[in-house]
């Protein structure tokens, strides 16, 4: 008696590997943009004002609560001014989104600590022109307040 096989073709694009160090990301988020935490909590914190003011107020889900606190506590900026600049700071550079969003997220002290945390950076700038990058972006977060 012989034994059934279950063979599937699949093409050499399925079998590419979703790999953050070297910015493989599935297709659907080609199209996607990122947003910094720091822009999440201002929407949620927007909706959640809009939800106070209205005349029938719903209740707000346990998720929508624990993200609003989630992102209130990793938020890196505290204004839209200052997330705007951090914004066009990066976007002048030639990041991918997600090394754009990581950077503003994750606010790393140096280039050496930026490219532990964020790989694909390494080999495409130069530790000074990183370094000047994230300080560019603390100089911006400590005049927010």
């Amino acid at each position: 008696m012989a034994a059934a096989t279950n063979t599937t073709t699949t093409s050499v694009n399925d079998l590419t590997e979703e790999d953050a160090s070297e910015l493989q990301f599935p297709k659907e988020f080609e199209s996607a943009e990122t947003l910094l935490i720091s822009e999440v909590y201002m929407l949620l914190e927007h909706r959640k004002q809009q939800n106070e003011s209205a005349e029938e107020e719903q209740e707000l889900s346990e998720v929508f609560m624990k993200t609003l606190l989630y992102t209130q506590r990793f938020s890196k900026f505290t204004n839209r001014e200052t997330i705007a600049a951090v914004r066009s700071l990066l976007l002048q550079k030639k990041l991918h989104k997600f090394e754009l969003a990581a950077l503003a997220n994750l606010c790393p002290d140096n280039a050496e600590e930026a490219k532990s945390l964020i790989p694909s950076l390494e080999g495409r700038f130069e530790d000074e022109e990183l370094q000047q990058t994230l300080d560019d972006i603390q100089t911006k977060r400590s005049f927010q307040y």
